[in-house]
């Protein structure tokens, strides 16, 4: 037996004409596999061709030793289970009639549901928490709701492959991490195999035990998160040219202001990071320092800031790095310190915030 469950040869996907080619994925049973890429670059179709929506213009795609193109559409829905973005037309039907559908590859050729059955759409809607939607209309709940009860259905379907279309859209941040918590307890639980798309990029690094990049032509990289998480490369994905985002650190901004900096910031230990936001929303340049090149501050202050004065870790803050700090905090009209304590190792950011007292500068303390 093959060690790899789910695996795809030479996959070609497109409408007519190839998009995407020579796709080659190989994931162990419990993987759970992303793609990522920008918009339009292919994510959907190679997800459509694997689960068998959209005929591959080329290749194989084989679960296990079981090729899927040959199988029958009962084997293949007790085996896959797939939720797409496309609304489900589900007219006259409660919220558990369509976890309900999910049990179909099991009840033959009638679709009459057993006690068990019944059980298992219970189950499915206990564990995705939408028991109290049981006799609610479909048709009437929210989209959020709406995606939560899709999941229940593919769960219902006990399948061994999980396939996902941008599952998280309609998610509010509780229920984002509550079904990525899922999926994670139903890999390890039920060794189940999930491949998904994501536009959260964080999500994407924290669920992922394999990345697959598509740009719009073909595969540009695949690996595991600390492969694909390296810097420069999602900017370069993405096409990102206006703000940024860090690829270490997971912090995404926005375009930093220009000109000169008017406001000199004394931050550290992540105290900066709102009011850095703030200048940022008002238009307003800003410099910021000291900060050690650790610091939490760091991320956004490279980002955002028109200067930042970093002094290296584990070390004292020199007195060329104190001298640069003073000679931009003359320059801006006022001082924003966002620390009233300083600990043993900011002793140069408390100078400092005693030269702008006796500067006589404008002061604002957070």
């Amino acid at each position: 037996m093959t060690e790899y469950f789910f695996r795809t040869e030479q996959l070609a996907v497109g409408y007519r004409e190839p998009l995407i080619g020579e796709i080659e994925i190989r994931l162990k049973k419990g993987e759970i596999l992303t793609l990522l890429g920008p918009n339009g670059a292919g994510k959907s179709t190679v997800l459509k061709s694997i689960a068998r929506q959209l005929a591959p213009l080329g290749g194989t795609v084989w679960l296990g030793e079981d090729c899927v193109e040959r199988m029958s559409g009962a084997a293949l829905s007790r085996r896959m289970a797939v939720v797409m973005t496309e609304r489900l037309r589900a007219e006259l039907m409660t919220c558990a009639d369509v976890v309900a559908t999910g049990r179909y590859p099991y009840t033959g050729r009638f679709g009459i549901l057993s006690e068990a059955d019944r059980r298992a759409v219970r189950e499915a809607m206990e564990l995705v928490q939408v028991a109290e939607l049981w006799g609610t209309d479909f048709a009437k709940v929210s989209d959020g709701q709406r995606q939560r009860v899709m999941l229940a259905r593919a769960v219902c379907q006990e399948p061994e492959l999980l396939i996902l279309d941008e599952p998280t859209s309609y998610l509010d941040v509780r229920y984002k991490l509550e079904f990525l918590s899922l999926l994670q307890k139903m890999r390890r639980e039920k060794g189940l195999t999930v491949i998904l798309s994501l536009h959260e990029l964080e999500l994407a690094e924290r669920i992922s035990d394999r990345i697959c990049c598509l740009n719009g032509r073909y595969v540009d990289r695949i690996g595991t998160p600390e492969e694909i998480f390296v810097p420069g490369y999602l900017k370069t994905l993405f096409g990102i040219t206006s703000g940024s985002y860090d690829e270490e650190n997971g912090s995404m901004e926005l375009a930093a202001p220009r000109g000169e900096p008017e406001v000199f910031v004394i931050a550290g230990g992540g105290s900066g990071r709102a009011a850095y936001r703030r200048l940022q929303r008002e238009g307003t340049a800003f410099a910021t320092g000291i900060l050690f090149d650790n610091d939490l501050d760091i991320p956004a202050a490279r980002a955002l800031a028109a200067r930042v004065i970093e002094a290296e870790a584990f070390g004292p803050v020199g007195r060329r790095q104190l001298a640069d700090a003073r000679e931009c905090l003359d320059a801006c009209k006022r001082v924003l310190c966002c620390r009233r304590t300083f600990g043993v190792y900011e002793e140069a950011n408390r100078e400092l915030l005693a030269y702008a007292k006796e500067r006589g500068k404008e002061m604002e303390i957070l």
